[in-house]
């Protein structure tokens, strides 16, 4: 047990750090190359860091264990939004006016209804699985053409993730971090998916439950981090962004990677608790993020009040009902 929870933590420890480096090394790489720096800010950095989640998701289908992967993209969807726009919010207001993210919010609202029509038969298959893959790689080309559309325009996300690019790094450094950072992603992955599943059969809990808790808030903590300087330099959009974007990404990439390879029954409960939670959450933000008539969308401290005691009273039903 000692030795699960110990490759539980270096594991989160280990895939913090080279998921960093791993972003580090693409967009440095992507710059180099000649990228221009949103598109880096909207697909190269948005896919490079949602892959821990997708590799967690692609050992623990190996594994046998689809269970983890499926906890991890539903509960780091429910921490990206309860947990961390809830904390960012109560340490500042945070206030939306970037069209990038009104077009952005409805993708994600259009992929989540798609992902929960596609689980409610009870069941992964390998055409689900493909089915989200392929919305996965649409979804690419729609953020990139936009991206591409918004080069010449005053979008403050726009404006804000080019200061977030890395600043020149000779191309053979940039891509040492990024083979590095990839190599041990794949290793403190493996490492977490071990520890997790030992723990979980040790407690006599699914798999589920340590992909909804540990992982989830694990994979989750560089991100609130990120958040939180953030919001102190006042990069409201980045932060929203940032939160569309991985769930974006967790939506589509992290749950059709295990079924495509280990296809099979989706645990009861998802259905029942955990996508219902996800869902209202993600549907709470279009009040909030949309906005018209030259008035900017809204989260209030009020609001992050009541987004971090949600996520603190779902993560309690979750030990409560283990």
């Amino acid at each position: 047990m000692l030795i699960s929870i110990a490759a539980v933590v270096f594991g989160l420890a280990l895939l913090v750090w080279s998921a960093d480096r791993f972003v580090l090394g693409a967009s440095a790489t992507a710059r180099d190359l000649g990228v221009s720096p949103l598109v880096i800010g909207l697909v190269i950095v948005g896919f490079a860091t949602s892959s821990p989640e997708m590799l967690v998701a692609g050992f623990a289908a190996m594994q046998g264990n689809p269970g983890l992967g499926i906890g991890n993209a539903v509960g780091s969807n429910i921490a990206n939004i309860a947990l961390i726009l809830g904390v960012s919010a109560i340490l500042r207001p945070l206030v939306s006016s970037s069209n990038i993210l009104t077009r952005e919010l409805p993708l994600l609202i259009g992929v989540s209804v798609i992902a929960v029509l596609v689980m409610l038969d009870g069941g992964f298959s390998r055409v689900d699985g493909v089915l989200l893959l392929l919305l996965m790689a649409g979804a690419m080309v729609f953020i990139l053409r936009q991206a591409v559309s918004e080069q010449e325009g005053d979008d403050p996300l726009a404006a804000e993730l080019t200061e977030q690019i890395p600043g020149t790094l000779p191309l053979r450094q940039a891509v040492f971090w990024l083979v590095l950072g990839f190599v041990l992603l794949m290793l403190s992955s493996r490492m977490l998916v071990w520890g997790g599943v030992n723990i979980a059969e040790t407690l006599g809990v699914s798999d589920l439950v340590i992909g909804l808790t540990i992982v989830a808030v694990g994979t989750s903590l560089p991100e609130l981090a990120a958040a939180a300087a953030a919001v102190l330099k006042n990069e409201y959009d980045l932060v929203l962004g940032n939160v569309i974007g991985s769930n974006l990404f967790n939506t589509l990439a992290v749950l059709g990677l295990p079924a495509v390879i280990a296809p099979g029954a989706i645990p009861p409960e998802v259905l029942t608790r955990d996508l219902p939670v996800m869902c209202v959450l993600t549907l709470l933000l279009v009040p909030a993020l949309f906005h018209r008539r030259g008035r900017s969308g809204r989260i209030g401290r009020v609001e992050g009040v009541l987004l971090l005691a949600s996520f603190l009273g779902y993560q309690s039903w979750l030990f409560i009902t283990l």
